[in-house]
């Protein structure tokens, strides 16, 4: 136990510290990260925790869970990028301990840290563990929910209740109360997404054609339970909204991202909708890299293996009733949670390359049984020790580097000592809203949108004020006031620009 101990703690250690590597010499970039950053500041500003804003507007695109988060991390660290992005980091390092725990179960200690390895070392972990989003709380939740579910469908449903050990009875208790906790949790950080282990035990049960199996479940007090748990937060968020907080969280940001393409990220054609079905099984040998090389062998050997998985004594028609090898019965089950949700975003009309991040957790455990059952140790000692170098490399070399590049965050460093808590500020064609984090810091107002002629007369109110336009219109100004010109990327736009700040310091 205490050997456990020390390495789940080690792991958890060494994992918080590989994400975290980075993330305060980054600026945050343009659009979600400082969305998400901003909106837990006001939180705290408004003492609100219900409904978030973003720059005094309504933000209803996610639930709150990631705010939360965030604004926790304000509370030890302050608010600042490090801070901001450490909640992710903190997902991250959870979702590894719990991929070695499930691991361990089904396959023994080496299956178990291998797995929390492939997913630490991936493409996309390595990203998004650094990032202010609520990816890596969502792909945590359905982690969780899919191990309980595992654990649940795997206890013998063919012993009668006398027959069951009081502790059996409370370890079931456990995995069904986890299960569904985690499915509320993981619609309280991305929404209904959150409820993809409910299709994979479904399947599973088909699948194995024992509707028995779904007793343990106990589908309509649970899924209560979620709802209830939901409901907690979702019932005074939307009294207080008017109910905006469906139409626009569930009926835009879901629906309408199912239907349509959001913000240019899909196809706008029927024909390229068909062109894009595929994509996500593309851009997973990007987002899985350096492990991705071994996806088609791993393909290819579970396409061999597929008579013994569905019939033999590993398969899930046998094992899921009876006494079962657990390292065996994982197979079909991860293999479903895998496929529902690659077919799930591959259906949706909106796609962005993270969008199945949720798999990672269970092609890793996929991808260490096989390379485990192969004995490919070597293998798997130089992809980790080489990904591991890489990204360190890059967590510690790029961010200061790039830094430069970000207009917001250079203006905001340049103005920083001029800057005061009452001054009122806006921006022409630059909205970008790493502008409203960076300067909210200091200034207590908001950003105010403006065209250049409107930006001349916001100049000549009283009091202190600023405006950031494009260089080219940075002209005629009084001598007392304060210029500073930088020029950056616009992450979000793909495209140069070059800013001025205009300060008028009374």
């Amino acid at each position: 136990m205490k050997s456990a101990i020390r390495n789940y703690a080690l792991l958890f250690a060494g994992c918080v510290l590989f994400h975290a590597l980075g993330t305060w010499t980054l600026p945050l970039i343009d659009r979600d990260e400082p969305r998400f950053a901003e909106a837990s500041r006001e939180m705290i500003q408004r003492g609100d925790y219900i409904v978030p804003y973003f720059n005094n507007h309504l933000r209803l695109d996610k639930p709150p869970l990631t705010y939360w988060a965030q604004a926790a991390s304000y509370r030890l660290f302050g608010e600042n990028d490090f801070a901001a992005r450490f909640p992710s980091a903190i997902a991250a390092s959870l979702i590894a301990l719990s991929i070695l725990a499930w691991g361990t179960r089904v396959g023994g200690n080496r299956v178990g840290w291998w797995a929390a390895i492939i997913f630490t070392f991936s493409l996309q972990t390595f990203l998004h563990a650094k990032a202010a989003v609520a990816d890596m709380w969502l792909v945590l939740f359905v982690t969780l929910a899919h191990w309980s579910g595992f654990e649940l469908l795997g206890r013998s449903s063919s012993q009668s209740k006398h027959e069951t050990s009081n502790a059996e009875h409370r370890t079931s208790n456990l995995w069904w109360w986890m299960f569904y906790v985690s499915l509320a949790f993981g619609f309280l950080a991305k929404g209904p997404i959150g409820w993809t282990p409910l299709l994979t035990v479904g399947s599973t049960i088909i699948f194995a054609g024992k509707s028995q199996l779904g007793k343990r479940f106990k589908f309509v007090r649970g899924v209560l339970l979620a709802l209830a748990i939901v409901a907690l937060w979702g019932v005074p968020a939307l009294i207080r909204t008017q109910g905006q907080f469906f139409t626009v969280g569930i009926g835009r940001h879901v629906i309408g991202r199912s239907f349509m393409t959001m913000e240019g990220h899909g196809a706008n054609s029927f024909g390229m909708y068909l062109l894009l079905l595929p994509f996500y099984f593309v851009t997973i040998f990007v987002s899985f890299f350096p492990w991705s090389i071994k996806l088609p062998w791993l393909t290819r050997k579970l396409w061999q293996d597929r008579d013994k998985i569905d019939n033999g004594a590993g398969g899930s028609r046998a094992t899921w009733t009876g006494k079962p090898e657990r390292g065996d019965e994982s197979i079909n089950y991860l293999i479903a949670g895998v496929a529902i949700i690659f077919i799930i975003f591959s259906l949706i009309k909106t796609k962005l390359p993270h969008y199945t991040l949720p798999a990672f957790p269970l092609l890793a455990l996929l991808l260490a049984r096989k390379l485990a059952a192969e004995k490919a140790t070597r293998f798997f000692r130089n992809c980790a020790f080489a990904s591991a170098s890489a990204y360190l490399a890059i967590a510690l070399i790029v961010p200061p580097v790039v830094a430069r590049f970000f207009p917001a965050y250079q203006l905001f460093r340049e103005s920083r000592d001029y800057l005061r808590p009452g001054m009122e500020f806006g921006a022409v064609n630059f909205n970008e809203p790493s502008l409203v984090w960076y300067f909210r810091s200091r200034v207590n107002g908001f950003l105010t949108p403006m065209n250049s002629r409107r930006a001349a007369d916001f100049m000549t109110h009283a009091g202190p004020r600023f405006v950031i336009v494009p260089t080219s219109l940075a002209a005629n100004r009084p001598a007392n006031w304060k210029v500073l010109s930088v020029r950056g990327f616009n992450v979000a736009k793909g495209k140069q620009v070059d800013l001025t700040l205009v300060l008028k310091p009374e």
